[in-house]
């Protein structure tokens, strides 16, 4: 009886732990809603110019922020799992909307006729 007692005590402890442990080279809040920006901007641009590549697209801007592809994706899993990635995709919209001002356009537009914010994507 005491084991078992154990075991449900050890089980209850370990299951109190995190999903996912901090990746190693972390990006932070900031910077992340800067490469999100950046990358919604490109991707809108491959909208618009159908024969251009958004692969090529997503290593430039990698590139740009000196962030290698593999710590964009742990990052993006640890914000989405930690749930900030919200936060930061907010972030990222109003770093957008400063970059473009054709967005600003676009989202009051939208907000006068549907009485909501858009989602930034296709």
């Amino acid at each position: 009886m005491k084991k078992l007692v154990f075991l449900f005590v050890m089980l209850c402890m370990f299951s109190c732990g995190d999903y996912i442990d901090k990746p190693k080279n972390l990006i932070g809040p900031e910077a992340m809603a800067e490469i999100l920006a950046d990358l919604t901007i490109t991707d809108q641009a491959v909208v618009l110019y159908q024969n251009r590549n958004l692969e090529a697209g997503t290593r430039f801007v990698l590139k740009a922020h000196h962030v290698k592809s593999e710590d964009f994706i742990n990052s993006f899993q640890y914000y989405v799992i930690k749930d900030k990635m919200k936060d930061i995709a907010e972030d990222a919209q109003k770093i957008v909307l400063k970059k473009d001002p054709k967005a600003e356009k676009y989202v009051q537009d939208k907000l006068k006729n549907t009485g909501s914010t858009p989602v930034l994507d296709k």
